[in-house]
């Protein structure tokens, strides 16, 4: 077996439907390839030959969890999008039903963003096929909302706000369902409506960059994070990393004992770059609204900046030792209060839940679309982000909170993911 597993509680719905959310759940917990057909088999409470008979592999497996999930997507579109109602009420009522696909499904988006890679290219252009036929549509409607967007400006803005609904899969925050929902729409709608700058004043840099350094370590460390952030962390052998800086497998364990190792010190070191800046945020403000503003304007120019390193530090530490990974997810969530604290001393209405859901929003985006290269093609990229970002940050407050003990239910990866993706 590659994953500790036990019988799971049959899941509702066809069979297949039943071994999809199984298949679904082991994914999101031990990463797909840390689970093998016989541990899905073993969790649905069937033989792994009872399992071929219903999918030929797990990656088909994994398609049909991803395929569904984009037909809910499409689905909404086709729902929303095209009715004859004037354009504001079918961006609202698009807005909603992606907020309901979203919540509903937050595993489905989660592993389209963790282990979409390893699906069959088939199946990947199916997904992003029809991705792209809902954002041509969408782009076109908010266009027709407001005429005076550019195509690449409202394109932009539909990214945006297609990345705070993906938002609800990298984080354990939940709300009811009938408070989640029309927050993560409000949200989207925020983004939606962003007058972004035209022309951008200079701004003060609080922390200068380290200046790349040359020695082998580092070059060890800036290749393997590379590789982690193109194949993921599972796929990527020491050797592969050593042939890419010219050493042999032998060589790089003076450097690193083991591929984890390097793992640890890339997620370090971006954890040591977001503490002292959102430390210098705080101490170099006179008021909250500069810190939150500093704190997003130093998050944006770092995940520009460190774009593979960002990803590996969100996505990967899964692969650590526990206790490496909690002490990360430790490092996270205390990156991620001092946004959450500021921002309730400027929006005092919002509550915590709904505040942590907005800054894991912007987080989200910014996250999405620097690793998108339409969004450098825009003449202020990193000034459009910003924008964006406070955009969210100062979008109203959800409803008052409610004593529904459900409300923490809906999690992912509840006892080892972090709070940060």
């Amino acid at each position: 077996m590659t994953a500790e597993v036990s019988a799971a509680p049959r899941p509702r719905g066809t069979r297949k439907q039943q071994l999809g959310a199984v298949a679904a759940n082991l994914f999101l917990e031990h990463g797909y390839l840390g689970v093998g057909v016989n541990d899905i088999a073993t969790a649905a409470g069937i033989s792994g030959p009872a399992l071929y008979r219903h999918f030929p592999s797990k990656q088909a497996l994994l398609a049909h969890v991803l395929l569904e999930g984009i037909g809910h997507v499409q689905h909404a579109a086709s729902g929303q999008l095209h009715s004859m109602r004037a354009p504001r009420t079918r961006l609202d009522a698009f807005a909603t039903a992606l907020a309901e696909v979203a919540v509903t499904h937050r595993g489905a988006a989660a592993l389209w963003r963790w282990e979409g890679r390893h699906l069959a290219e088939h199946d990947r252009e199916q997904v992003l096929g029809t991705a792209n036929e809902v954002m041509t549509d969408w782009v076109a409607l908010l266009r027709e909302a407001r005429p005076e967007l550019s195509a690449s400006a409202a394109q932009l803005r539909c990214w945006a706000a297609l990345s705070v609904f993906g938002s609800v899969a990298v984080h354990r925050t939940s709300l009811p369902k009938r408070q989640y929902v029309p927050l993560i729409a409000r949200l989207a709608m925020a983004v939606l409506d962003a007058h972004l700058p035209s022309s951008v004043p200079p701004r003060p840099v609080s922390i200068e960059p380290d200046q790349p350094s040359t020695t082998k370590r580092e070059e060890l460390l800036a290749a393997a994070t590379t590789l982690f952030r193109r194949h993921g962390f599972p796929a990527v052998s020491v050797e592969e990393i050593g042939q890419s800086v010219g050493l042999a497998a032998a060589s790089v364990y003076r450097h690193f004992p083991s591929k984890a190792d390097m793992l640890l010190a890339a997620c370090h070191r971006m954890a040591a770059t977001l503490r002292a800046e959102a430390e210098h945020a705080v101490m170099a403000a006179d008021n909250p609204a500069e810190a939150l503003d500093r704190l997003l304007t130093a998050y944006v120019d770092i995940a520009a900046d460190n774009r593979d390193l960002l990803a590996v530090y969100s996505t990967d530490t899964l692969h650590l030792p526990r206790s490496r990974r909690a002490e990360l997810t430790s490092l996270q969530r205390d990156y991620v209060a001092h946004w959450v604290e500021l921002d309730r001393r400027l929006r005092p209405a919002r509550t915590e839940r709904a505040s942590r859901i907005a800054v894991h929003a912007t987080l989200t985006i910014v996250n999405d679309l620097v690793r998108t290269g339409k969004t450098w093609r825009h003449p202020q990229p990193r000034a459009e982000l910003i924008a964006i970002g406070r955009q969210i940050l100062l979008a109203e407050p959800a409803e008052p909170p409610s004593n529904d003990p459900g409300a923490e239910s809906t999690s992912i990866r509840a006892t080892t993911e972090p709070e940060f993706r």
